[in-house]
């Protein structure tokens, strides 16, 4: 009893649990991190600072994420592990006190066409299970009001077993599904333009077929001169009607061609399957561009691009079909689901009801909920996935945002603010990837890296809390105050691109006038109707460069020589100095090492455990056959070029031997968008979202055209990376171009010389121009949200 007693009186403080209150790196090295070591307190909301390719997320998604979802993987059994995705152990000496780590990144969202909004939460899902107990007339069961699932029926004999007798009997089946059988669930139905598909006065063997892909050189080559249905040697206007069926439309057929069995398809169904089935966003760009000019897409006539049958939306509630909901802002939608009452499903309606009021209280309350996935922004996409955690009854968990600001007016960052905190007051440790001051000052700990980025950075150059971190001296710390001023003076407009009647998504019949031969910025609150102006309402023909928030694609073979297209005048010049083929300077072409095939690395596959990556023997992790690096331009091989920075790289090619004008105009735009420090041969898998995105402008600085759109250009970089920024965006507008911003940072907008405020509000609440002017003139009349915000910043 007494022992009882002495424990129950003893201190909590005392207990040895407690002192495990810290996560503890030791010894960091992945990508540039330089032995980093620090030690991050629990339970409280850290904030990762530093320049863009500082390594912040190399320290936070790379190795403590990274570490953290290893080892819960590892918990399962080794056949559920195969299944799961491999996960190599950082590159780190010690990870003590790591606790679960949920990530909450900026990927966008699938580009799947039947994925929207309703079916990435569980809000689809309820109000299916909502509708199939509640709607008059009863249709079915929840999958008769799901828009991916067809209706099929069937009948036939299946043999059964009964008391050692063998019985043949006949069953029949159906599912009822709510898939549009039109538009098979997708919302709209294409029509293909046949002259866009051949030239009818050539034959197949002349080359008659202008899709991408389909040259008679290779496999379908040899399909459609083996498979006997039409002469590939005749013009194609000259087929009859059957051999023109079977060239175009022709279900699968099997065939022999040489002794081998194929399949025989038409063209259009194998377009259909190849190219229509996906996002056309989601497309490379060559086959991109040949689907956008051959062909249309129109809003399904049966469903009205609902994408539901027509029994699905016979069944309604409180006047409203499923589609209907679904069709709603989801501000509306919450009111509507909070006047439905009924005993029988009141816990689906108290959790529908928190869901959507969990995408209010986010911000996402002008979305609704058949919007397509592969449309939201990066910040909307990450928001989308924080509604799942909002409501969670875990504890002790760690949150990872990645820049979650991203696509934020200042007046949406105080609430998203609050949101982290509420995080963190839960009893979670939350780390956060971020660039705002707003963001920066609400933090418990600060850990700033740097001092540069790249090779230049890696290190930690701050900890401690923001009073110490304004007094620190390092770069964060100095630009941490800085204010950009109102511009004296405003440019003067060349000419006005106009708009006229937009009603692109929630705009409301807008007429504007953008002016030309100046710095324009577009605001407004998000959902506001920025992109829906600027993206889906400029004329077509209007001579514009767009550079939007799309992610750019790549492998770990691509680098910014290859995605830029700098490597072509090297190959050559290496070819052209030393007389031999450019394709020997190339890592995926005849240059490879045969040992790695040109990765540098040899990958060994442990099935269910994580693959080990380990650097050639043979050409040392230099990627190219020894006798390819026996050929020198200018005193370097092709390695040692491919490992120079931009930097180097610039003055290597821009005088001497070396010289290569093509090569130092792209240098020079790597440069002009503060990428300098880039190894130019550096996988673009290892870049930070900042570097990317000012990797994808550098290579639209070169397209020509009078107009360039920029989709926030900030989004991911650091304090003193934005006054690079608005210095590469005034000799942009002072050779004589136009740039539009979409933007939200407030040095973005007293820079501008004409800005275009959207709002007042979001989705139906937005939708009109209510400011056009100068910054100067918006922030005396405080008229607007982005008035009174930019008032504030630049403290007038």
């Amino acid at each position: 009893m007494s022992m009882a007693t002495s424990i129950d009186t003893q201190s909590p403080a005392s207990h040895i649990a407690d002192s495990q209150d810290l996560i503890r790196v030791h010894g960091a090295r992945v990508n540039n991190l330089q032995d980093v070591s620090i030690e991050i307190p629990k339970r409280r909301l850290t904030v990762f600072t530093g320049v863009s390719g500082s390594g912040k997320s190399s320290l936070v998604f790379g190795t403590i994420a990274a570490e953290s979802q290893r080892l819960i993987n590892e918990t399962y059994s080794a056949f559920v592990q195969g299944f799961m995705p491999t996960l190599a152990r950082p590159d780190v000496d010690v990870l003590e006190g790591l606790t679960t780590a949920i990530l909450v990144d900026q990927q966008r969202m699938g580009a799947d066409p039947r994925s929207t909004v309703g079916t990435a939460t569980d809000a689809n899902a309820m109000l299916r299970i909502l509708f199939s107990r509640l709607g008059k007339p009863h249709i079915g069961s929840p999958q008769a009001f799901s828009f991916n699932v067809a209706s099929i029926s069937g009948a036939g004999a299946v043999t059964v077993e009964r008391a050692g007798t063998m019985l043949k009997e006949r069953r029949s089946f159906s599912i009822t599904g709510g898939m549009c059988p039109r538009c098979e669930g997708r919302g709209s139905v294409n029509d293909i333009d046949l002259t866009q598909l051949y030239d009818e006065t050539k034959s197949l063997n002349e080359g008659a077929l202008t899709i991408p892909g389909y040259s008679m050189e290779g496999w379908f080559g040899r399909i459609f001169t083996g498979c006997g249905f039409f002469d590939p040697d005749k013009p194609i206007k000259k087929y009859n009607k059957r051999e023109l069926n079977d060239l175009l439309y022709k279900e699968p057929t099997k065939i022999k061609v040489e002794g081998i069995n194929l399949t025989y398809e038409g063209v259009i169904p194998k377009i259909r399957k190849s190219m229509l089935s996906k996002d056309v966003d989601a497309l490379q760009p060559h086959i991109r561009a040949f689907v956008e000019r051959a062909v249309t897409f129109t809003i399904c006539p049966d469903c009205a691009g609902t994408r539901l049958s027509k029994e699905a939306r016979s069944s309604k509630i409180k006047g409203a079909n499923i589609a209907d909901a679904c069709a709603m802002q989801i501000s509306d939608l919450a009111e509507w689901v909070s006047g439905v009452k009924d005993a029988s499903v009141a816990p689906l309606l108290a959790s529908l009801r928190h869901t959507l009021d969990s995408f209010v209280e986010i911000g996402l309350g002008y979305l609704s909920l058949d919007r397509p996935a592969g449309t939201l922004s990066g910040g909307e996409a990450q928001r989308v996935k924080m509604i799942r955690h909002l409501g969670s009854s875990l504890t002790d968990v760690t949150y990872v945002f990645d820049e979650p600001t991203a696509g934020l007016h200042p007046h949406d960052i105080q609430r998203m603010n609050n949101l982290l905190l509420r995080l963190r007051d839960k009893g979670n440790t939350v780390l956060v990837v971020e660039h705002k001051p707003e963001t920066i000052v609400i933090a418990d700990h600060i850990v700033d890296l740097g001092p540069g980025a790249g090779s230049a950075g890696g290190t930690v150059c701050f900890e401690g809390a923001v009073e110490g971190l304004r007094a620190s001296g390092t770069i964060t710390g100095r630009h941490f105050d800085d204010r950009a001023a109102l511009k004296e003076s405003e440019r003067k407009p060349n000419g006005t691109l106009e708009i006229r009647g937009a009603t692109t998504h929630n705009l409301r019949d807008v007429d504007v006038d953008i002016p030309l031969g100046v710095l324009v910025v577009i605001t407004g609150v998000a959902g506001s109707g920025k992109s829906s102006l600027v993206h889906g309402s400029i004329p077509a023909g209007a001579d514009v460069v767009s550079v939007d928030q799309a992610p750019i694609r790549g492998s770990r073979r691509s680098n910014p020589a290859t995605y830029t297209g700098l490597l072509d005048p090297i190959r050559k010049a290496f070819a052209k100095a030393n007389s031999v083929k450019p394709a020997l300077f190339s890592a995926n072409s005849e240059g490879a090492c045969p040992n790695c095939n040109g990765a540098g690395v040899i990958y060994t596959d442990l099935a269910m455990m994580a693959g080990v990556a380990s650097t050639c023997e043979v050409c040392e992790g230099k990627r190219f056959q020894a006798a390819v690096l026996d050929y020198h331009l200018g005193g370097r091989d092709i390695s040692e070029v491919l490992a120079m920075s931009v930097d180097e790289a610039e003055e290597f090619f821009g005088a001497g031997a070396a010289r290569i004008p093509a090569a130092h105009k792209i240098l020079q735009r790597l440069a002009d968008v503060g990428l300098g420090y880039l190894t130019i041969g550096q996988p673009l898998t290892t870049l930070s979202g900042g570097e990317r995105q000012r990797l994808k402008l550098a290579t639209h600085l070169a397209d020509k055209g009078g107009v360039y759109v920029l989709d926030e250009p900030t989004t991911g970089l650091h304090l003193a990376d934005v006054e690079q920024l608005l210095g590469l965006l005034d000799r942009i507008v002072d050779s004589g171009k136009s740039v539009i911003v979409i933007e939200h940072h407030q040095a973005v907008m007293a820079h501008a010389d004409w800005i275009i405020d959207l709002g007042p509000g979001a989705g139906h609440d937005g939708g009109r121009i209510v400011f056009e002017g100068t910054p100067t003139e918006l922030v005396a009349a405080r008229s607007t949200l982005t008035g009174e915000h930019l008032a504030d910043y630049v403290g007038t």
